[in-house]
């Protein structure tokens, strides 16, 4: 989200106070429309609840003047008293909990505060659905009890970001689930699920009812806001069809057509070329055509106006307006086409029935929020107090998820977990000890604020601390200061890391290594310390701590993300052994020399003949620091394959009339000409075993990869194609299963971006094990 100063007419400004009122207007109560006390509205059969959505949105928008039509295609939408058409506000936020940014939530009633759960990065570390799911559920029933409370002019949220995290310098990979397209895939459909009101498993909304709109940003291809002088609105991706298809599209495609989200927002960028708000073939052939997407379509915070007024794609702002309504774009945030919008109908650039169209869309989206119902008091979500805010549940549960996030890099000689009993003294060190760092961005208010200090001094009464740093840019450290303290005490804490002044939307990284003279203190302490310190990292992206994972004194590290409300709670939980830390890496962490690739190279896979290495655990050939799915364990786990339902299929006697078809010396088939039915009748089950070897308990991700022995195409070297969290007590094993389709899971897409299935062995992966899988065509 986000946009640039640009200079707006005064009707601009009228809409603007106008929303302002009508949000103070509304303080009392939520706002709706069909006000069945307002006798009006029963002859209107838009108000009927009973009626098709369709049918109700069709009589609504029949009955709106032009310039009602065009002043509903803004964020800010006005009310229309006449009709009993309350006002609207599109932008809302709510990433990792209800925020305090967008325009449509206020904390400035009886609720002041909501759940702040961790940072996306880091809850895509657990890799738990279920997870995912329940806190996605937690935000949606906040949202409700907010809207309830009067305290919210909108039920649309912008969010899940689910861009892949393709360069470790990005300021709002933190935003996002990591660099696998599965990985975002899946953590999309739990998030909107829940906060939609849906089913873990799916398809149980009832009549399309939504207990909060989600929206999936930012599409597409779109993961770079201000590097080397390139910016985000003026960035023009050179994105291939084959990166398109299995990097940069199939988190989207899978929000859309498996999570069933009712919103999608076209990202600023270009791709090749062409804005992403007005390109026809993205947001209408494939988005609604191909992926049959039934919601609405935003555009990111002035999106349209930059399409003139920066990029100069469209020589006239009608031009803009023309391009982006005719792209299939439905809500500008901005004003832009409150603005244009009707000259360009005077100039004949748009049809009056393109602005029908998208007004369709739109409120298609305010009726399945069940707010044309009348009373929300009555409805479905009426019941949804004030009291599902920051409840003792949802408090909970943002502590259970940081626990789970938290990865253990390092662990030298068992030093995790500390004990309760023999810790004399503790020195907590750095400018995130005792900081709202924990939060990350698209914050709200937190329910409770617990920083590492305090969570630490409850197991230590003798706890010393010292911030190292004035702020974490670490330009002026008190390195004797805290040498001093470190060999007082027995053991030593340091919270270090990044926080939102070294990566954030609209700043990327130019580096990947920790701010200022951090490294410095890290190892100044380490030396004088008596034991081998501890070392935790908050940080989004990853940094390069190679200096740290190779020094003996510093026994262990511990990456915590932004730990949200309850991290510095979660974090002393795992340090003095209250919690087994589980997590696993969502992104690699690269050396601090990948910085000589350039952000602005799309590229995923390697180019040899340039030195260019390619980008994430898939593609990326040259050194690591930490790989994408390492974490460590207060215990040993280890693995093996049970069973696999089949280990070869034949693919030719399926299939005796397709086309198979040849590069070099591998044969392939197209997935495309297998078709659905096909597809399912060679899924596979594999059985994996886990077993957890040491004497504690743990919650441990098991993750499933699978690669291939011949490389053509530019295959991934491996790719990740399941994962499951399991609870193993110390001693036992478990058996899970992962249901495999070789359409999905073995094929990987061709240079003109067609999904296809190669002929061959193909290896199952978990752990150190492998399994062959021989595919014939």
């Amino acid at each position: 989200m986000g946009g640039i100063h640009i200079h707006r007419p005064l009707i601009s400004i009228i809409i603007i106070l106008l929303t302002e009122f009508l949000v103070f207007a509304y303080s009392n109560g939520p706002p709706y429309s069909c006000d069945s006390s307002n006798p009006s509205t029963k002859s209107f059969p838009f108000c009927d609840a009973k009626l098709p959505i369709n049918n109700r949105v069709r009589d609504l928008i029949s009955r709106l003047t032009l310039d009602e039509k065009i002043s509903q295609l803004v964020n800010g939408a006005p009310a229309i008293p006449r009709l009993n058409i309350s006002a609207y506000e599109w932008w809302s936020e709510a990433l990792h909990g209800v925020s305090r940014h967008g325009k449509g939530i206020s904390f400035n009633g009886s609720i002041s505060s909501s759940t702040m759960f961790p940072q996306i990065i880091l809850t895509a570390a657990s890799f738990d659905a279920s997870l995912w799911y329940q806190i996605g559920q937690a935000i949606g029933e906040e949202a409700r009890g907010i809207y309830n409370a009067g305290q919210a002019m909108g039920m649309t949220f912008w969010a899940p970001n689910i861009n892949v995290f393709r360069d470790p310098r990005w300021g709002r990979g933190q935003e996002t689930p990591g660099e696998d397209p599965l990985v975002a895939g899946i953590y999309a459909v739990s998030y909107v699920r829940g906060i939609q009101g849906d089913s873990f498993e799916g398809g149980q909304l009832k009549d399309g009812h939504l207990k909060a709109s989600a929206c999936c940003k930012h599409f597409t291809a779109h993961d770079l806001d201000n590097w080397n002088g390139y910016d985000r609105y003026m960035f023009d991706a050179n994105v291939t069809k084959q990166d398109l298809a299995d990097t940069y599209q199939p988190p989207f495609k899978t929000c859309v057509q498996q999570g069933q989200a009712s919103g999608i927002m076209c990202a600023y960028n270009r791709i090749n070329g062409v804005p992403n708000c007005a390109d026809y073939d993205l947001l209408t052939k494939t988005v609604r055509g191909d992926w049959s997407f039934n919601g609405y379509i935003a555009s990111d915070c002035d999106a349209v106006a930059i399409i003139h007024d920066n990029q100069g794609y469209a020589k006239l702002p009608e031009d803009a307006v023309a391009d982006v309504l005719k792209a299939g774009m439905d809500v500008n945030c901005g004003s832009y086409l409150g603005e244009y919008t009707k000259s360009a109908l005077q100039k004949k650039k748009v049809l009056e029935s393109d602005i029908d169209r998208a007004l369709s869309n739109l409120f298609s989206i305010r009726i399945r929020l069940g707010l044309f119902n009348g009373d929300p008091s009555k409805q479905e979500f009426g019941n949804i107090g004030s009291d599902h805010v920051c409840s003792q549940k949802h408090q909970d549960l943002a502590l259970e998820a940081a626990k789970n996030g938290i990865v253990l890099l390092k662990n030298s000689a068992n030093l995790l977990p500390l004990s309760k009993m023999k810790t004399g003294s503790l020195a907590v060190i750095g400018p995130n000890a005792d900081s709202h760092t924990l939060l990350g961005n698209y914050e709200g208010f937190p329910c409770k604020n617990v920083s590492v200090l305090q969570a630490l001094q409850s197991y230590v009464n003798h706890t010393m601390y010292h911030h190292g740093c004035s702020f974490v840019n670490c330009t002026d450290a008190a390195i004797d200061e805290v040498v001093h303290l470190a060999k007082e005490a027995d053991y030593v804490v340091l919270i270090m890391g990044l926080d939102q002044t070294q990566e954030r939307e609209k700043h990327d990284r130019t580096d990947l290594e920790l701010p200022g003279n951090q490294e410095n203190l890290i190892t100044s302490v380490a030396q004088a310390a008596k034991s081998p310190v501890i070392l935790v990292l908050m940080c989004g992206g990853p940094v390069d701590i190679s200096f740290a994972k190779d020094n003996p004194k510093i026994g262990s590290i511990l990456w915590a993300g932004y730990p949200g409300e309850a991290g510095g709670t979660a974090l002393a939980e795992i340090i003095y052994g209250d919690h087994n830390p589980g997590g696993r890496l969502p992104v690699t962490w690269y050396p601090k020399d990948f910085i000589k690739v350039p952000m602005t190279d799309m590229r995923m896979r390697p180019e040899p003949s340039t030195g260019y290495p390619g980008r994430t655990y898939r593609f990326y050939n040259g050194t690591k620091v930490f790989e994408f799915g390492f974490g460590l364990s207060y215990t040993k786990y280890s693995y093996s394959f049970v069973s696999v339902s089949q280990n070869k299929i034949f693919l030719n006697s399926l299939l005796p009339n397709k086309a198979v078809q040849n590069s070099g010396q591998i044969r392939f088939l197209s997935v495309s000409e297998l078709g659905t039915k096909l597809c399912d009748s060679m899924k596979l089950s594999v059985s994996v075993r886990v077993e957890n070897h040491g004497e504690m308990d743990g919650k441990h991700p098991v993750l499933l990869f699978v690669k291939w022995d011949k490389l053509s195409n530019r295959n991934p070297m491996k790719k990740l194609v399941g994962f499951k969290r399991v609870s193993l007590s110390a001693g036992k094993n478990i058996e899970i299963e992962f249901v495999l389709n070789p359409c999905d899971h073995f094929s990987t897409a061709d240079e003109d971006g067609l999904m296809v299935i190669q002929e061959g062995t193909h290896y199952l992966l978990v752990g150190d094990k492998e399994y062959p899988i021989t595919l014939v065509l």
